[in-house]
């Protein structure tokens, strides 16, 4: 259920699809010995990451500082870890409240849209558009396993509708990502393919580390602690335990895969919802499945030819994917505002998370020196957390009062006003019971 975005992310950063495969599996094996068996979940690659990554490489195309830089945001996430299995959740819940990680999640989404439009959809922009809708039909049409996998199918789709254009239509003239520049050419090329053996190791390289680059990836710890708790939780409302005990646990876990994936150049971890949700289609909760997985996806990661199939994927077709995968994370972040019932009444909450969310939907770059620059989504994850912190300690008494209570408010009024969903005082909401402030 998770390998298409397993290898589609690594392809997007430009790590070795191959190795992180492989490292994936790793990295699971990794989980599950950490959380003593008891959360059930694969770890595939981070979309977290995708664009600090992006930012990274427009700073200096290196691979090692990619996953040298993640390497130490995989570090602070494992601390993280270890304080959350200390402290408790409630710690990071103080300083990332769900309106501050539901904003970073959703920033994380939406500021990647110009890497579709800028980078993929133009390649081919009718098999972009081919391949998502593919993703639409297979997701409603199909049942069970089959729907869940709907992302990986239409990549196969999109990969032949690519081949078959090629022989009926021939080479064409668009956007070429290799070169940079308008050109002429295959949809498909397999001369890479051709020339690599079937069994062999993955390309492997050292971390590098650059202090700017480093803070760049450090927004994605919040995106991954959010995730992983959301992740947890689900698996024990599946299962009917209490999983509470090992939330820190597994946040730990993630930071340790990838910290070990990336020490020798692979792509971030996380563990994937796709996977969860074929767990409660299939109601097998067993870890022992979840091993099998791992050891296969390192047997794929054996062969240079499997690798060099996955890296020949057509940009057109990545363009059908991602505006789905990258739109898919953005609404999560909405999805936990909703579940909180975060309430955008309140300027504590309103200000600073909208001009965030705009600094990286731009990206709008700031320059802080000459060689130091916060763009997009790191920005935005900047403006967002120290914005509302910044608001919430500025804030009249009753704005921290309706914010504490999850109520909506009059300005200088005094009084709260029941329920969440409503601006106080808009033209077409209808005036509701009133309660004095305690």
């Amino acid at each position: 259920a998770m390998f298409g975005a397993t290898f589609v992310f690594p392809i997007v950063m430009g790590l070795d699809p191959n190795l992180a495969i492989m490292m994936s599996g790793v990295a699971t094996i990794l989980f599950l010995l950490i959380v003593k068996n008891r959360v059930p979940s694969y770890l595939g690659t981070s979309a977290s990451f995708v664009g600090a990554v992006i930012a990274i490489r427009a700073i200096q195309d290196s691979d090692g500082l990619v996953t040298g830089s993640i390497l130490i945001a995989g570090l602070v996430l494992a601390a993280a870890g270890v304080a959350i299995q200390l402290l408790g959740i409630s710690v990071i819940h103080r300083i990332f409240p769900p309106v501050v990680t539901g904003a970073v999640v959703m920033l994380i989404g939406f500021g990647l849209a110009f890497v579709v439009a800028d980078i993929y959809w133009k390649q081919d922009q009718w098999v972009a558009l081919a391949t998502m809708l593919a993703v639409f039909v297979m997701t409603v049409v199909l049942r069970g396993f089959w729907s869940r996998i709907a992302i990986l199918l239409a990549l196969v789709f999109g990969y032949l509708l690519s081949w078959v254009l090629d022989r009926t239509m021939g080479d064409i003239t668009a956007f070429n990502a290799a070169t940079g520049e308008v050109d002429t050419h295959a949809r498909v090329s397999f001369d890479a393919l051709a020339a690599a053996p079937w069994i062999g190791l993955p390309t492997f390289h050292a971390p590098q580390f650059q202090f700017a680059a480093i803070l760049l990836t450090l927004p994605a710890v919040i995106a991954l602690i959010a995730e992983n708790t959301g992740h947890v939780k689900a698996v024990a409302a599946m299962t009917r335990t209490d999983l509470d005990p090992f939330i820190g646990r597994a946040i730990f876990a993630d930071g340790v895969g990838t910290v070990v994936a990336t020490s020798v150049g692979g792509s971030p971890t996380t563990t994937y919802a796709e996977n969860i949700g074929v767990m409660a289609a299939t109601r097998i909760y067993s870890t022992a499945a979840y091993y099998v997985a791992a050891a296969v996806a390192i047997l794929f990661g054996l062969s240079p030819k499997f690798g060099a199939l996955i890296a020949a994927t057509p940009g057109g077709v990545l363009g059908g994917i991602t505006v789905i995968l990258y739109g898919m994370i953005g609404l999560l972040g909405a999805k936990i505002w909703i579940e909180n019932q975060v309430d955008f009444s309140n300027p504590i909450n309103l200000v600073p998370i909208g001009a965030g969310i705009i600094l990286a939907i731009g990206p709008v770059d700031h320059f802080i020196t000459e060689d130091f620059l916060l763009s997009g989504i790191a920005l935005g994850t900047v403006v967002v957390l120290f914005g509302y912190h910044l608001l919430r300690a500025l804030a009249p008494a009753y704005m921290r009062d309706a914010l504490e209570r999850g109520t909506g408010f009059e300005e200088g009024a005094g009084v709260a006003r029941e329920g969440t969903g409503a601006t106080a005082g808009s033209p077409d909401t209808p005036p509701g019971p009133r309660t004095q402030r305690r």
